[in-house]
């Protein structure tokens, strides 16, 4: 017998493969419109979201619950290594960004450069939306200031960034009563920052500066617009709003906060900070393995640093030579910024010349070395910012100089290295272009891969040309050091108790810094749990894969495929990537 009813027709599985990834690109871009911005999406450009509101961590949980049911209905079978990659980072994050909602202490993707934050905590003196608007605000960062539109979307942006502070205060203010506070330390930090920008005239407030960029291609009577437009957000809810956070921080949060450093003094905090340590590693190691495994590194660096010591012919012990390194006049030898932006544009060159020998991909994207804006660089680290996805925007390596005279310039090649070329610029301007790649891995920046390929470029140093000087080399093994320390410090604070000044005498007992430049990278610990892990545990397992790779394929292993190899599929937790590896090198051993 016949059936007389219409078929309807199954959508074959890529169909329900490509829908799923627009879907959650769709997604992914609208819970964090900054990071769509800065990844080229104009749509989205009028918003910024409250992402610590009870309604938006409702909504992630119903879409991370839902997206994994649409992974399980897909069939596997033929896909594309690249396709089965993505699909599985898509499960894999689904995953671990609901669980970190499930926990007591709930835990959200904050528009930060994707990094997580403690609900509980919304604002800090680092990593803080606070600081990423007031950098945007300036009008020479993402968000784009060359149309009428790019400034009325400003304006949007500035009316949901008030929503985001009442939310704040309302949740900082329950804090309060039930002892869920930042450390003092930290508060004390915030305080003139958030200060800083609830005085003087609107025409002299940075929110202002765009006004005074204006194309001349505008019509006046856009100009006078806008000048208004900005001028009234400014006087009556802007500089309103942020003395009314000052007073707050100063007057209740402050006499609140709490004197321990660690997350693990807090109810549910050791249960968070252990689901932190599994997001930031991507792996299943717990916060004592990490703990140990940091004291090992630390030592096995002083012997690579005792061996660099001796020889430059310096006959006191370490920490002698870390006084002397961190002191010496010959290493602080700018006058002005612009000679500090001229050195770093010079190692640009001189790796420029070898970078080819290593390394088949490149990106497209251009790349510039800039000073970090005045308004945030007595707290900032070097940091690079990517290009927009359609090139017109440039990726950007930021310098924090508040003292000349003071910067050091023993880790410049490797930081250099790091954070420019062939660290951050080369893998997220890769990521970004990549064809193959789903869109919403092109921002996707997970911190152990990103982190760790950073990392592991400061090792390739010599192999580019850099490092002929020994006291760089020593550079490059005190960023290595400072990293090593990190997963015993954070461990330290976070799991074991610590106390911020514990953690700041261990760094200074085993690394180069100064007093002021440890305490300000301890205090990002405290703020940050679990983020600095990702470093070390990123570098150590692409290193690994290297050795590996380099054991089985002896004379046929290429440095270059293997890089390739490393980049060509975007941000992969370490489990996949190792899965990848393992496969290539098993088909180039068949070849």
């Amino acid at each position: 017998m016949i059936s007389c009813e219409p078929r309807v027709k199954t959508p074959d599985n890529k169909a329900l493969l490509e829908g799923l990834f627009k879907d959650y690109n769709e997604f992914k871009l609208a819970i964090n419109p900054i990071e769509a911005t800065k990844a080229g999406y104009a749509q989205l450009n009028d918003t910024i979201t409250d992402y610590v509101s009870t309604n938006y961590l409702a909504h992630l949980s119903k879409n991370y619950a839902m997206f994994s049911e649409r992974i399980q209905q897909i069939d596997t079978t033929g896909l594309s290594q690249t396709r089965q990659l993505a699909l599985r980072t898509m499960e894999w994050e689904c995953r671990i960004k609901a669980q970190g909602l499930e926990q007591k202490l709930p835990v959200v993707t904050s528009p930060i450069y994707n990094l997580p934050t403690l609900v509980q905590f919304p604002l800090g003196q680092i990593q803080s939306l606070h600081l990423y608007v007031a950098q945007l605000a300036g009008g020479e960062s993402v968000h784009p200031f060359s149309t009428p539109k790019d400034y009325e979307d400003w304006l949007h942006r500035l009316e949901d960034y008030i929503q985001f502070l009442d939310t704040s205060l309302s949740i900082m203010e329950k804090g309060v009563d039930s002892g869920l506070v930042l450390p003092k330390s930290l508060i004390v930090k915030m305080i003139p920052q958030v200060a800083e920008f609830g005085k003087g005239a609107a025409e002299q407030h940075l929110f202002y500066r765009p006004i005074h960029n204006l194309p001349k291609h505008f019509s006046n009577q856009e100009k006078e617009g806008l000048r208004s437009a900005f001028k009234q957000i400014i006087q009556t809810k802007i500089i309103p709003k942020y003395q009314e956070l000052t007073l707050f921080l100063e007057e209740v949060y402050l006499p609140a906060g709490r004197d321990t450093a660690g997350i693990g003094a807090l109810p549910g905090g050791k249960a968070v900070y252990d689901y932190l340590v599994r997001l930031h590693t991507s792996t299943d190691m717990t916060a004592d393995e990490i703990h140990e495994l940091g004291k090992r590194e630390v030592r096995r660096i002083q012997g690579e640093m005792v061996r660099a010591k001796e020889a430059l012919g310096f006959k006191g012990d370490l920490k002698a030579f870390f006084d002397h390194v961190r002191n010496n006049s010959e290493l602080m030898p700018f006058q002005n910024p612009e000679a500090v932006i001229q050195h770093y544009k010079s190692i640009e060159a001189r790796v420029n010349k070898s970078i080819g020998e290593m390394f088949h991909l490149m990106p497209n994207a251009g790349f510039e070395v800039r000073r970090t804006e005045a308004f945030r660089e007595a707290s900032a680290s070097a940091e690079y910012v990517p290009g927009s996805k359609d090139g017109s925007r440039p990726g950007v390596f930021y310098i924090p100089i508040p003292d000349v005279k003071a910067f050091n310039l023993l880790t410049s090649e490797a930081l250099f290295l790091h954070e420019a070329v062939p660290g951050h610029h080369f893998q997220l301007s890769l990521q970004q272009e990549n064809k193959d790649l789903p869109k919403f891995l092109h921002p996707e920046s997970l911190g152990v891969f990103v982190e760790g390929w950073a990392l592991y470029s400061e090792s390739l140093g010599k192999e580019l040309g850099l490092y002929g000087d020994p006291l760089q080399y020593f550079g490059m093994l005190s960023m290595e050091m400072h990293r090593a320390i990190r997963l015993v410090v954070d461990t330290g604070i976070h799991a074991k108790g610590w106390t911020r000044e514990e953690a700041i005498q261990y760094s200074l007992d085993n690394e180069a810094d100064s007093v002021e430049g440890i305490t300000a990278e301890i205090e990002r610990y405290m703020a940050t749990p679990g983020q600095a892990l990702s470093y070390k545990i990123g570098q150590l397992k692409i290193q690994e894969l290297r050795n590996m790779a380099a054991a089985s394929l002896g004379k046929d292993f290429d440095v270059a495929n293997f890089h390739d190899q490393i980049l060509n599929s975007g941000s992969l937790p370490l489990t996949l990537l190792e899965r990848k590896i393992k496969a290539w090198v098993a088909k180039q051993k068949e070849n």
